[in-house]
């Protein structure tokens, strides 16, 4: 997924259709000179629909879309002919969407099936024609209903990835060097931090047809829950993954501190993301040698599962996927 077309956040204004006004009109033809009224009622007005297109990752299609309107239903004529209804506007988001109203940041929706659908704004509904008021003392009504309004507001659309495995850890932990390792995915690799800008999907292969998704998320600094560094905008994608994979390099002056710097973060932003699992993965274990390891693993922390791998050399990466497959299947 190229950086430049990803895109997680925008802001729409949505109004659905007015319903069409109801007819109001007599019967007239060469031998019923006094007809009845026969206005038909108006058309139902078009609604804004959100569905969701699993072949989609990215709100891209809808940055540069800021208005979005439904068509009006028309109006009843005689012979009780009923108005058109307004055509619909469908809104094709990926799975994972939330909904908010832009005013206050009111939850409306969250969008996580494939195909599943929403109707977001509802269009008005047709005014009622004249042939509904008649009656025996009122045999010749000459009024009818108008039709109502539409609904319209500004609506924000996020998108929270959705993912089995969530990779966190500080820039240059190597996430994505490990994404790339997994998985087909290709994400942009060089030795400065924050490399990676936006988030990454890959699909991991294990034997068996197994396989799960796993996310890269743009790395975290401390102080992220307060908007530091990438800070708030890709730490929501983490709310979605079934298990957390933290991720610290072996030559980190303290292990244990930085993931629990990196927990705290987690836990400031959603305390709720404490509840997941998680595993910690120290990388580039390559850097090490026999002895180094043996003094290593006395000092990594022991409330959690960890594993000492390598990218490079592919040390213990086919006992990630497994403890990870594990994990995921075993909760």
């Amino acid at each position: 997924m190229a950086e430049t077309n990803f895109v997680d956040y925008v802001k729409l204004f949505c109004a659905s259709g007015n319903g069409g006004a109801g007819s109001v009109h007599l019967l007239r033809a060469k031998y019923v000179p006094k007809g009845g009224p026969d206005g038909g009622d108006g058309g139902r007005g078009g609604h804004i629909i959100l569905r969701v297109n699993p072949q989609l990752w990215t709100l891209i299609h809808l940055k540069f879309r800021k208005h979005i309107r439904a068509g009006h239903g028309e109006p009843g004529r005689g012979k009780l002919a009923h108005g058109a209804d307004g055509e619909d506007q469908i809104v094709e988001v990926p799975a994972g969407t939330v909904v908010r109203r832009a005013e206050d940041g009111e939850l409306i929706t969250e969008l996580t099936q494939p195909s599943e659908e929403y109707v977001l704004c509802r269009g008005g509904k047709g005014g009622l024609g004249n042939n509904h008021f008649k009656s025996a003392t009122r045999q010749t009504p000459r009024y009818a209903q108008p039709g109502e309004n539409g609904q319209e507001d500004w609506f924000i659309l996020e998108l929270k990835l959705l993912a089995d495995v969530g990779l966190v850890g500080f820039p240059n932990a190597g996430k994505s060097t490990l994404l790339a390792t997994l998985s087909a995915a290709r994400p942009k690799i060089a030795d400065y931090p924050f490399t990676t800008l936006v988030p990454q999907l890959g699909i991991v292969s294990l034997p068996d047809n197994r396989s799960f998704v796993m996310a890269d998320i743009p790395g975290i600094i401390e102080g992220a829950h307060e908007g530091k560094g990438l800070g708030l905008r890709f730490l929501r994608h983490i709310e979605r993954n079934s298990m957390l994979l933290f991720m610290v390099p072996a030559d980190s002056p303290d292990i244990t501190a930085e993931y629990r710097v990196l927990l705290a973060e987690l836990r400031k932003f959603k305390p709720e993301l404490i509840d997941k699992q998680r595993m910690l993965a120290v990388t580039k274990a390559d850097l090490l040698d026999e002895q180094e390891e043996k003094s290593l693993r006395r000092r990594l922390p022991r409330s959690v599962p960890v594993l000492l791998i390598s990218s490079i050399t592919g040390k213990n990466i086919p006992q990630l996927k497994e403890l990870i497959w594990n994990t995921l299947w075993n909760q």
